[in-house]
């Protein structure tokens, strides 16, 4: 038959099963209600009426036939039981569907003690390797800010011929000497403000490279001392300027080319400042003259300050056919104050000569006396 092709055993019985149980309930459909299942005969039932009913029992032959042990027996077929667990569609083992899962009373919370932080413990430090080149000192170590172009000699160890120097990043034109020397020009335009330069040695590709050491740009030194007056000679011939150095209790003077204080050559002299050179590093420098305050003592006139015709502040006043700026204009002859000497400082102590006694007048001699006798 084609409804068992393709069936397994179990299959099979079970379609077995399923025919017979559909068979007996077919059976007990018709014969519940065609009251016989093997006859058509009809059972009637005849109703006598008494003042006092009784009830007489049912005859044998007016009772239902109920079905035999053998006919009950024949739908019941014994099928056998394959029980596989892997299978989706097996029962589970000792599965009881009428118990029910009754949970355990609930834990009472108890609160967690409080437990102290942790210390923060820094990861381990990653040890930092070993640059393959080693730069031990520099040469020079320290230059002032504003030089000129200076030569730089780095020495070290392990420097290789396509090594070059590097200066805050930007690759200076190396020359290289030996594994131990590397030689730059470094441009003035690296050192014009004081700060801390970081020296570098590395290769082009950046696989090979140095340890960094510094090149300290230190700030030039400035003259220590304040342009407070000058005396002027006639057409400006061999003026000499007067300045308060710092420590020093009377003023200094000096001309074109003196060097002050140890360093600083005076290269340029008029009223409203003064130039200097620094003779070790050649920086120049310029010293207005210090103008005080009103009722402070100063340097010269105050009246010159504001008078260019009176030449400037600690300068004679030009005489009177001669005007630097314009020789043709007449200028008045300036007259100082009493007691004031033009272009030296009040606080310069002035020689007074001490008086000398009054000679005796020498005695006329009259005319007549001398007779040529």
């Amino acid at each position: 038959m084609k409804l068992f092709e393709g069936k397994s055993p179990t299959e099979r019985n079970k379609i077995i099963a399923a025919i017979t149980l559909g068979v007996m309930a077919v059976l007990a459909l018709g014969y519940t209600f065609s009251g016989n299942f093997f006859g058509s005969r009809k059972i009637s039932v005849t109703v006598i009426a008494s003042p006092t009913p009784t009830a007489s029992p049912r005859a044998n032959s007016e009772t239902a036939a109920l079905p035999s042990q053998e006919e009950i027996n024949i739908g019941y077929i014994t099928t056998p039981v394959v029980y596989n667990p892997g299978s989706n569609y097996a029962p589970d083992a000792g599965r009881n569907i009428f118990a029910f899962y009754e949970p355990p009373p609930p834990t009472p919370y108890v609160a967690p003690s409080p437990q102290p932080p942790k210390p923060y413990e820094p990861p381990p430090a990653t040890p930092t390797p070993v640059p393959p080149f080693f730069v031990g000192i520099v040469t020079p170590q320290s230059v002032y800010a504003g030089s000129k172009t200076f030569r730089l000699e780095v020495n070290g160890d392990k420097f290789t011929p396509d090594a070059f120097i590097e200066l805050n990043g930007s690759q200076l034109p190396t020359t290289f000497i030996s594994p131990q020397k590397l030689v730059a020009d470094v441009p003035s335009n690296f050192i014009i403000g004081a700060g801390a330069i970081q020296i570098l040695v590395r290769t082009p590709d950046g696989k090979l490279y140095s340890n960094q050491v510094a090149l300290n740009v230190q700030a030039p030194p400035t003259p220590q001392f304040q342009y407070i007056g000058m005396i002027a000679r006639q057409r400006f011939n061999n003026d000499t300027a007067y300045f308060q150095e710092e420590g020093k209790p009377t003023p200094t003077g000096a001309r074109l080319n003196d060097v002050v204080a140890g360093r600083y050559r005076l290269t340029s002299i008029s009223p409203s400042e003064t130039i200097f050179e620094d003779v070790n590093l050649g920086f120049k420098y310029r010293r207005p003259l210090v103008r005080p305050e009103p009722g402070q003592a100063s340097s010269s006139n105050p009246g010159q300050n504001q008078d260019s015709t009176l030449g400037s502040p600690g300068r004679f006043p030009t005489k009177g056919s001669f005007n630097p700026n314009n020789p043709n204009v007449q200028q008045p002859v300036y007259q100082p104050p009493q007691g004031e000497i033009p272009g030296i400082p009040n606080n310069i102590p002035i020689y007074v000569p001490p008086p000398q006694p009054a000679k005796p007048p020498i005695p006329n001699k009259d005319a007549d006396d001398d007779d040529g006798n």
